[in-house]
């Protein structure tokens, strides 16, 4: 069983956000789909997930640090019981002879029953039958890549997911939705034993033909006419929600940025980001009324635009 901190390459005392960190990067290169012609990745990939898995869940972290259960999250055979001879010792030790009530030994019976949930006590202050059984295995964490459009991704619009037995649910994004984020949908894997493991979601937002994202924002380079820069107005713009009008300022220069309030990516503590418009004025190929103008343009000449950079 793989040790869940050398799996992700990450020092036991690592912090939640080393271990994430390690986790994405190492997510990005072994994911199926980057690596169609070599099985291994794969295998590697649900390896990482299984790691990340549980060094993400506080409590199973800090009991596989006990040694209460292994890589793999089940519980560990201690005292060397039931797994070759290899288990964990207890931190103080215990003494083997008298524990079936002979003098001076001690009572383990209780002991027994703790861990083992259940050790039948038998006859003469001693203990009988089986240490109680261990669980049962759950079956593997199934891992699925759900691809999310720009728009619905930073709109939190519902996904539907339709699972490899044939089944679709409907799956409610979380706030700060991003490339490489995972959703973990518990019992959705495959069956087992013990029960069924984890459906593993990583999620991939895909890149939008105009916006852009810059952190919780989201950037947009929006056309003008000459006109609408120069004379000011009212233009339509899109919007990750819906479109809105936006007022030109008169005599707008290219480059020129507004902001819309609101209109970026959900963060995690509930607001959103903004949309960043950058305004780019769109000159005509050709156009020989607005030619002969400029060419008989007195103001054509005046000022440098360059100067500010030494030009």
């Amino acid at each position: 069983m793989a040790d869940p901190y050398k799996t992700l390459g990450v020092a036991r005392d690592a912090t939640e956000a080393d271990i994430k960190k390690a986790y994405r990067k190492l997510a990005k290169e072994l994911h199926p789909d980057r690596n169609k012609d070599n099985p291994k990745a794969s295998e590697k990939f649900s390896q990482v997930t299984n790691a990340y898995d549980l060094l993400n869940d506080k409590d199973k972290r800090a009991r596989f640090d006990r040694g209460e259960i292994d890589g793999d999250g089940n519980p560990a055979a201690p005292f060397g019981f039931g797994g070759g001879g290899g288990g964990r010792p207890h931190p103080g030790g215990f003494r083997s002879e008298g524990y079936e009530g002979g003098a001076g030994g001690a009572d383990m019976s209780d002991i027994f029953e703790g861990l083992f949930g259940g050790a039948q006590r038998g006859g003469g202050g001693g203990f009988s039958g089986g240490f109680g059984r261990r669980p049962q295995p759950r079956g593997e964490n199934v891992a699925y890549r759900l691809q999310v459009p720009f728009v619905e991704a930073a709109a939190l619009e519902p996904q539907r997911v339709t699972l490899s037995d044939g089944k679709t649910l409907d799956l409610k994004l979380p706030a700060g939705v991003e490339t490489g984020t995972q959703m973990k949908l518990a019992g959705k894997g495959e069956q087992g034993p013990g029960g069924a493991g984890d459906a593993i979601l990583t999620i991939e937002v895909q890149p939008h033909k105009f916006f852009t994202r810059d952190g919780d924002d989201v950037r947009l380079e929006l056309p003008i006419t000459l006109a609408e820069a120069v004379l000011g107005g009212s233009v339509k713009a899109p919007t990750v929600d819906k479109p809105v009008m936006l007022t030109i300022p008169k005599g707008t220069t290219s480059g020129k940025t507004l902001r819309l309030k609101g209109k970026g990516f959900h963060k995690k503590g509930g607001t959103r980001g903004d949309q960043l418009v950058t305004l780019m004025i769109d000159i005509p190929a050709s156009d020989a009324a607005l030619t002969a103008f400029v060419e008989g343009w007195t103001g054509r000449e005046a000022g440098n635009p360059r100067g500010s950079m030494g030009v």
